[in-house]
């Protein structure tokens, strides 16, 4: 998925309809000169409804359309005849999608199910006729109830990534060059900080036609849990993964260091995160020789002794294979 088309965060204006006025008909004909009140109801006002749906993996419809309107109910008729509701209006919208009210910031639900439906605005209930109103003291009322208005509102859609296995690095850490090696994505890859903006999908092939999605999330800074650098825009998507990947360069001064800063803004943006299953890659290995990755290795025992580190190169190929084996013996147990 081009990061272009990867939108992840949208504002929509929503309006419900109204509902139809109510009629205040009187049965008039041939043979029946002074019938009595027969002025069907009104129909209601169409809903605003967000829709899930499976098949869509980010909110880019709603780049160009913003504005949803839902239709107006008829009016009621002679015969007690009720109008036509208002036709609804649906959102579909990928799983994983919270729905926010803009102007409180609330969170009114989030949509994980596929055809899982939402209503987000009612739509105006329809006016009584006047044959409701009829009594032994008022047998002929010549009024009936207008419909309810329909509402308005703004809405602001923010969609967490669903994939199994999440990317965390520091910026250029190879994260984009890893997803374009073991999947068919092709993400913007170059030698700078910030090449990604937005986060990538991509589908792994694994073993007997099994798969699994891995994410790569822009680069992470110091200080991203207070909203420094992309901030709070990337790390809702982490909330979402099963496995966290954290991708450290075998050239970084401090392997340590780096991983606990990592951890840190985690930690800070949602403790929560740290349950999840983790998996340390020392990438850029093709820089390095035998002997200095088996150097690497021992340091690295024992800063990493509960958490399973391995060493990559996505450029050579080295232990590509073996690091698919190890996600999905982790997504799997």
């Amino acid at each position: 998925m081009t990061e272009g088309n990867f939108v992840d965060y949208v504002k929509v204006h929503i309006s419900s309809g109204n509902g139809g006025k109510g009629s205040a008909h009187l049965r008039r004909e041939k043979y029946v000169a002074k019938g009595g009140p027969d002025g069907g109801d009104g129909g209601r006002g169409g809903h605003v409804i967000v829709k899930g749906n499976k098949n869509l993996w980010t909110l880019v419809h709603f780049k160009f359309k913003k504005h949803f309107k839902a239709g107006h109910g008829e009016h009621g008729s002679k015969s007690r005849s009720t109008g036509a509701d208002g036709e609804d209006v649906y959102m579909e919208v990928p799983l994983g999608t919270v729905i926010r009210d803009t102007e409180t910031n609330e969170i009114l639900f989030e949509i994980t199910e596929d055809g899982e439906e939402k209503i987000v605005l009612e739509g105006g209930m329809g006016g009584l006729g006047n044959w409701h109103f009829k009594s032994a003291t008022n047998q002929t009322p010549r009024y009936a109830q207008p419909g309810i208005k329909g509402q308005e509102g703004h809405l602001t859609l923010e969609l967490k990534v669903l994939a199994d296995v999440g990317l965390v690095g520091f910026p250029n850490a190879g994260k984009s060059t890893l997803l374009s090696v073991m999947t068919s994505a092709k993400p913007k890859i170059a030698n700078y900080e910030f090449t990604t903006l937005k986060p990538n999908l991509g589908i792994v092939e694994y073993r007997d036609f099994q798969s699994f999605v891995m994410a790569d999330i822009p680069g992470i800074i110091e200080g991203a849990a207070e909203g420094k650098g992309l901030g709070h825009y990337f790390l809702r998507h982490i909330e979402r993964n099963a496995t966290l990947l954290f991708l450290i360069p075998a050239d970084s001064k401090d392997v340590s260091k780096e991983y606990d800063i990592l951890l840190d803004e985690l930690r800070r943006y949602n403790p929560e995160l740290l349950d999840k299953g983790r998996l340390v890659v020392i990438s850029k290995c093709d820089m390095l020789d035998q002997e200095l990755i088996a150097e690497m290795d021992e340091d690295m025992k024992e800063d990493f002794k509960d958490v399973p580190y391995m060493f990559i190169s996505s450029v050579s190929g080295l232990g590509i294979q073996q690091l698919k084996d190890r996600l999905w013996k982790l997504l799997n147990e």
